[in-house]
């Protein structure tokens, strides 16, 4: 076997783990295509790093207690749990592009391929804003304590924390199209292409709910998930209490593997060929 086939098996991508140093409690992660993106609570700012090397390219600042991000294709998206709004950064330079309100406690974000959806988490709502210009297209009810956000190409769907459920929202007009029982405290989400997976963090488990919103299983993983990754085969789980993620074969839910990360890991992202994961009391990410 050679070195080009064992790169595309990425045996050892899991079991080498290197270790960035970052903002204070970095609490969520993205990934522009290039670089990553880190989000650092309690330092109210972004790094931004190259993922081939690790070279910290940034540091930038948002607003007060920013919780989660996503990639529009251009620019950075950043909900600010404490200011009730989000701030939108240029992915290529990190420059402030706009401040937008949105509701009470964002704290989940996504995008659908034109628009930005916000998860008000203490308002049991979503906002829709139009990811050129940052404008409130409207705003929709949905369970208790959003926080996941994810898209599945035609819908957004919600992961509600204190109503154990998920919400499915027609994109286009935000018209309700269900709500699916998961586990206890729901606050992640993954879409693997056809499949929903959900983050049980108080069950220390994920479901994975078709587009009907029928569960295909439960599968244990670590110790309370708080992130949901998929790499194109392949769930990962970042399990905060267990310092460690969980892969899961995403055709069957198989457990693959257990690796060790840093100090309380609550988020993950793909970047194509590394899985990189925050760890909040760590102060770091890691890439596998």
């Amino acid at each position: 076997m050679n070195t080009q086939q064992i790169a595309i098996l990425r045996w050892y991508a899991a079991n080498l783990t290197t270790q960035i140093p970052v903002g204070n409690r970095p609490l969520d992660v993205a990934f522009d295509g290039e670089s990553i993106w880190v989000v650092n609570s309690a330092s109210n700012n972004v790094t931004k790093l190259r993922a081939s090397d690790c070279t910290i390219l940034g540091t930038f600042p948002v607003g007060n207690g920013p919780l989660a991000l996503a990639f529009d294709g251009a620019n950075i998206w950043v909900a600010n749990h404490n200011s009730n709004n989000v701030t939108k950064l240029s992915a290529a330079d990190g420059t402030l592009v706009g401040t937008f309100n949105v509701g009470n406690d964002p704290a989940g974000i996504a995008f659908d391929g034109a628009n930005i959806w916000v998860a008000n988490h203490l308002d049991n709502t979503v906002t829709k804003l139009q990811a050129s210009n940052g404008a409130t297209l409207g705003t929709f009810a949905v369970g208790g304590e959003p926080e996941g956000v994810a898209f599945d190409g035609t819908n957004i769907w919600i992961a509600n924390t204190t109503t154990n459920n998920v919400t499915k929202l027609l994109a286009s007009t935000g018209a309700v199209l269900g709500t699916f029982a998961a586990g206890n405290f729901p606050c992640a989400l993954a879409f693997d292409g056809s499949n929903m997976w959900v983050a049980n963090a108080s069950d220390n488990t994920v479901t994975k709910l078709k587009d009907d919103g029928v569960s295909l299983g439960v599968f244990a993983v670590g110790g309370e998930p708080f992130g949901l990754a998929f790499d194109g085969s392949y769930i990962w789980t970042a399990n905060s209490t267990t310092a460690n993620v969980t892969k899961l074969r995403a055709s069957d839910g198989a457990f693959v593997g257990t690796f060790a990360v840093g100090n309380f890991p609550t988020a993950v992202a793909f970047d194509g060929a590394s899985l990189w994961v925050t760890n909040e009391t760590s102060n770091t990410v890691s890439k596998l």
